[in-house]
């Protein structure tokens, strides 16, 4: 795994996942049981398992010996817990929320990202002043500076659109129209941030399109936005990301992913192709300019 994959969420996810599934199909205990027999509360574990939080290597021991793992498994686990306390540059930010620093590392590793958003422009294709303007309108009121920094951060995560190291990863967006047709900010901000999108999508490993009004009612109605996260092989399942106000949704099981890849299929069978995509921005921004 490179430095720049061990700088992420992955090792924990990686970790929790295992552990996970040692308690599952190896001791066949509830959660709740492993937290007791070991006097933790029962949202440590789960946090743990989840791959929230770091995991310290006597702990991974202490869940090994109580689920009665072999020790080969107990070793190379208890080796990946350091990797679970080394930080990415969003640790840099400390007003991103936890569940959303999760989100971040999963982000810098995947190598294929497919989006669908409703009424937002996905973040790292966000222009300053339309990021501002989103958190800005933030119901739960942030202060100037969680404004600034929040800011900031997303505008980082643009660098993942031309990364080439460990990997360039593949961005296919679908925006529903209302996207750019809800004014966000004033019409010289939404301006600016139309003609970014119609100049991400000329990056070759970035994908653009809108779904019209015209397509009618479609998959989105029911799934609302989400982000798919595909990994390099065996590094990560595929992860569904659905976000809400103060917390977010991460869905790894494989009939989970399956049920959101149709859902995206129906959605990109429903959407203009790029060239018709980067007219109805172009037009769109005139008339807001206007």
């Amino acid at each position: 795994m490179s430095s720049a994959l061990l700088n992420s969420s992955v090792p924990r996810r990686q970790l929790g996942r295992e552990l996970r599934r040692l308690r599952e199909r190896l001791a066949r205990v509830p959660q709740t049981t492993a937290a007791r027999e070991l006097d933790w509360s029962a949202t440590k574990l789960l946090r743990m398992e989840r791959g929230e939080v770091p995991i310290r290597a006597e702990d991974v021991v202490l869940l090994c010996e109580l689920y009665g793992a072999d020790l080969k498994t107990v070793e190379a686990l208890a080796a990946l817990a350091p990797k679970t306390k080394e930080k990415g540059w969003w640790h840099d930010y400390a007003s991103i929320p936890s569940w959303f620093e999760l989100f971040i590392g999963l982000e810098e590793a995947a190598s294929h990202l497919r989006e669908y958003h409703v009424d937002l422009i996905s973040g790292p294709l966000q222009t300053r002043g339309y990021a501002t303007e989103v958190f800005t309108r933030n119901p739960l009121r942030l202060s100037p500076e969680v404004i600034e920094q929040r800011v900031a951060a997303r505008l980082q995560r643009a660098k993942l659109l031309t990364r080439m190291e460990p990997h360039l990863p593949r961005f296919d967006i679908l925006l529903d129209e209302a996207a750019i047709r809800r004014p966000v900010g004033s019409g010289v901000v939404m301006a600016a941030q139309l003609r970014r999108l119609i100049q991400v999508d000329e990056l070759p490993n970035v994908s653009i399109r809108l779904i019209p009004f015209s397509a009618g009612v479609h998959s989105g109605s029911l799934t609302g936005s989400f982000v798919m996260l595909d990994f390099p092989a065996e590094l990560e399942p595929t992860t569904v990301y659905v976000e809400g106000l103060t917390g977010a949704l991460y869905l790894d099981r494989p009939n989970e992913a399956d049920s959101y890849t149709m859902a995206f299929d129906d959605l990109a069978a429903a959407a203009l192709g790029q060239a018709a995509t980067r007219d109805l921005l172009a037009r769109t921004a005139k008339e807001y300019e206007s």
